[in-house]
């Protein structure tokens, strides 16, 4: 037996380790530096792998990683859905062994490819692992969580170039970094398998990363001094801090509102000229209870300020409606968001485009008819289907419920004409005190970066906070306190090449990485044969 569990570690305990000390690079740990350097175990013991051992290397390291990152998920399971604690580590365990295919992925081509080419690490590595990020970005919906460039979201030289290629370019850096420090070690092993391996792609790769570097921290410093922002829109954001157990409870709804209008009110001699309330922060359904609806419009009126606030909507479909096909539905749950102008009128509605799965809704519902939401809601919602920017005497903005402010190809559709700041509200009530609330904030910084807009986030138990275009955090408030911030945001109009263009860099290297594998496919032939 140990000689089986030492065998084993000898051959998959580098990538456990990797996948170990990335966790730490990530909130609420913040050890950035960690990230530059954590893969290089994992990359290293590829070598010379063959398929299924680098799979399972890959594999086993994304186990820990993914687990780490994301261990939170099963608060909201374990204290909201009624599941017990081990059934929800369990599901949080079979996320991420799926995530972990990736990585398993990531293993297969880079093993082969560094055995058999003679291609660096610091090309390989990042080129691949960009790849599966972006795919994974997309995939069955979509998960970007834990994409290795957001524990650099407090590097801001390193970040800044993330306007012209998304987070994907951080990644590209980070892991090219350790593909690096990868090729130093490995080098000896690989003259030994190739008696006539040049050394000059390594050395050529280590150049133009040297020079990479030198660009994105030149360019990083030129954009953090670049002071030509917008004109300055005076924000309000409250944070009510309601128990998740009480959001919904007809016996709190009273002490629910009344607890936004107060911190509201507090806030009206700093004339703010935008006030922001969480993601589903009314604990009606608005336009459709009449008397509370009203209520709050009367409030609204007293502010002599737009009024952004979340909140469930209750469509009647048409029937041109596609999302009214089924005649059972007879009317349409929204996870929305209004703007009420100074004067009460009702100025903007955007309803959510990106549910969260087995949360809000439950994908593939006809063939997983056993499954329910893991947490109890008020119904399954409907996808919104516009991209809407609201428009107020202080700039244009759009405005990203929770989950949707994760993903940086939808974010970058508001803004791909114009805007001038984002808006994101949410509930991480969910979440309790894990690090699920830190990681969700961090996101938010990319997205600032990516399109040169400030971020204000309102948030039921917090993070709530203000970035400005810079993904530098000017404020921020502690997890579970029931306060309200005011800033002063300096607006940003100006177009980013990521906001115009969109994934052109990570196309390129799905593109490249298309390439090396119908070369692996090729070898494979040529050696059969």
């Amino acid at each position: 037996m140990q000689k089986v569990i030492a065998d084993n570690f000898r051959r998959y305990g580098h990538a456990v380790i990797s996948g170990i000390i990335l966790i730490f690079a990530f909130p609420a740990f913040d050890f950035s530096f960690l990230a530059w350097v954590a893969l290089t175990p994992f990359l290293i013991s590829l070598l010379n792998k063959r398929p299924a051992e680098a799979f399972r290397a890959g594999f086993f390291m994304g186990i820990p990683y993914f687990f780490g990152t994301l261990y939170w998920i099963y608060h909201s399971i374990n204290h909201y859905g009624n599941i017990p604690l081990v059934p929800s580590l369990a599901l949080v365990l079979i996320l991420c062994m799926y995530l972990s295919l990736y990585t398993g992925v990531f293993a297969v081509l880079f093993s082969w490819k560094i055995t058999t080419s003679r291609f660096p690490a610091l090309f390989l590595a990042p080129v691949i692992w960009v790849t599966l990020e972006f795919l994974r970005s997309y995939a069955l919906t979509g998960f970007p969580w834990s994409s290795i460039g957001y524990s650099q979201y407090r590097f801001l030289p390193v970040i800044q170039f993330a306007d012209i290629t998304g987070i994907y370019g951080v990644s590209f850096l980070v892991v090219a970094f350790n593909g690096a420090v990868a090729d130093f070690f490995i080098i000896k092993k690989r003259l030994r398998a190739m008696p006539l391996f040049s050394l000059s792609q390594t050395i050529t790769g280590v150049v133009i990363l040297a020079f990479l570097l030198i660009f994105v921290f030149t360019y990083g410093y030129w954009r953090l001094s670049d002071s030509s922002a917008g004109a300055s829109v005076r924000v309000s954001i409250i944070q009510g801090n309601i128990e998740q157990d009480k959001k919904w409870d007809n016996t709190y709804q009273r002490a629910v509102l009344n607890t936004y209008k107060d911190l509201s009110f507090a806030v009206v001699p700093m004339s703010p000229n935008l006030i922001v309330w969480p993601e589903t922060a009314v604990p009606f359904y608005f336009n459709s209870d009449k008397s509370l609806t009203q209520e709050l419009v009367d409030f609204q009126q007293t502010l002599n300020s737009y009024l952004l606030f979340g909140s469930v909507l209750i469509k009647t479909p048409s029937a041109t409606d596609s999302r009214s096909a089924s005649s059972e539905i007879s009317n349409l749950p929204t996870n929305s968001a209004v703007l009420l102008s100074p004067d009460g009128r009702q100025a903007f509605v955007y309803d959510k485009i990106h549910l969260v799965p087995f949360g809000e809704y439950v994908p593939l519902k006809k063939l997983l008819f056993f499954v329910d939401k893991l947490v109890a809601g008020i119904g399954d919602y409907v996808p919104g289907d516009s991209i809407l920017r609201a428009e107020t005497p202080y700039g244009n903005f759009g405005v990203f419920i929770c989950y949707e402010i994760i993903f940086p190809g939808l974010v970058r559709k508001f803004y791909s004409k114009d805007g001038d700041f984002i808006v994101t509200i949410t509930n991480d009530a969910w979440f309790g005190k894990t690090a699920g609330p830190y990681q969700h904030f961090s996101m938010a910084v990319l997205r600032a970066v990516e399109n040169r807009k400030p971020v204000i986030r309102a948030a039921n138990t917090g993070i709530s906070g203000f970035i400005d275009s810079s993904g530098r955090i000017i404020g921020m408030t502690r997890l579970f306190q029931r306060t309200a911030r005011t800033m002063e945001v300096k607006t940003n109009s100006y177009r980013t090449f990521y906001s115009k263009y969109g994934d052109i860099f990570s196309y390129i290297c799905i593109v490249i990485t298309i390439l090396l594998s119908i070369n692996i496919s090729r070898r494979q032939y040529v050696t059969t044969i």
